[in-house]
């Protein structure tokens, strides 16, 4: 999708981005919008009779961890099958123009990282990664479920699942300290695609504000940090972040990081 070229972007903004040493991006679901990865109910009505707390708990994993493992391998396929939008490769193109870029996600989606972002906080997982239930080791190895066995963890037995948090867990601690910290220390703060209810995500736009940052919401519909953002784009990430990088090419050069 083209940019539209009504997008203007605050004189404020300008001069915050062209002398910022540090800039934090938080995203969420509305990013890979674009890309086209279909809802959990999709059009085909597979998985329609399950609701996702039914799917995506530790509960329903110890339960059947193979009916699980069946959503999850269909959501990989689905995810394989789409590419990084325009909003993802224009932050990879950000990334190149501050000494300090990070993007903290709300997604689980591995988009960023195909894209090629470096320094991507991920606070709920990535589907793509799996790990011991037990001791949380990294597990390499594909789940087939053709013999509908789930492979055990080399190191101490435990069932492989899905390197995820599910509803009910708690987040990574060391992905939300550093979250809160990189917030902490943002000169600009983007708030992009996400429906800021969901904490601990939602706090760090307040956080980072708090601590002088200027924050931008990029998000089509009004959520409840509009209120609060020094200023907000009601539109797609795809369409605002393509033109963002243009701005900064012209405010900061090519004097870019290697």
């Amino acid at each position: 999708m083209e940019a539209k070229s009504d997008i203007r972007f605050t004189r404020k903004l300008i001069e915050r981005l062209a002398k910022a040493y540090n800039v934090v991006v938080l995203t969420g679901a509305g990013i890979s919008a674009a890309s086209g990865i279909p809802t959990f109910r999709g059009k085909d009505g597979l998985w329609n009779k399950f609701n996702p707390q039914e799917l995506a708990s530790v509960d329903a994993f110890m339960r059947n961890p193979e009916l699980v493992w069946e959503w999850y391998n269909w959501r990989r396929q689905l995810i394989r099958d789409v590419q990084p939008n325009l909003g993802h490769y224009a932050l990879v193109d950000m990334e190149a123009y501050f000494p300090e870029f990070y993007i903290i996600t709300q997604n689980v989606d591995n988009l960023h990282q195909l894209a090629g972002s470096r320094n991507v906080i991920e606070l709920h997982g990535n589907i793509m990664r799996n790990k011991c239930f037990d001791c949380g080791k990294p597990y390499a190895g594909e789940i087939r479920l053709e013999k509908k066995e789930i492979p055990r963890c080399p190191e101490c037995g435990g069932l492989i699942r899905p390197d995820v948090v599910w509803f009910g867990e708690f987040l990574p601690e060391e992905a939300i300290r550093k979250a809160q910290e990189v917030s902490t220390a943002a000169e600009v703060f983007f708030s992009i695609g996400t429906s800021s209810t969901v904490e601990p995500a939602a706090s760090l736009p307040y956080l980072a504000k708090g601590n002088g940052a200027y924050l931008v919401e990029i998000n089509p519909e009004e959520t409840p940090l509009s209120s609060v953002a020094d200023e907000t784009l009601r539109y797609p990430a795809d369409q605002v972040l393509p033109l963002l990088v243009i701005a900064l090419e012209r405010i900061r050069g090519r004097a870019k990081k290697n």
